[in-house]
């Protein structure tokens, strides 16, 4: 069972984070030149803002908030 689990992680992790960022650059390129006359970007730099907006807007995992009023 922990083979299997490895073997996921090892093959289907980088996969999804390949996909997400291919679907990134995708919509940046689509969006983003034509709305604010920005360039097109490449895959790394796609990879980058990810990175940059997890650890910006991903604070949830550091900061916990109380809702309950």
């Amino acid at each position: 069972m922990n083979k299997m689990i490895i073997l996921w992680v090892l093959l289907v992790v980088p996969m999804l984070i390949t996909i997400g960022t291919a679907i990134f650059k995708w919509l940046w390129n689509i969006t983003m030149p034509q709305v604010f006359n920005l360039k097109m970007i490449t895959f790394w730099q796609a990879f980058r803002l990810l990175l940059l907006a997890g650890i910006l807007f991903g604070a949830d995992s550091f900061v916990k908030f109380n809702m309950n009023m």
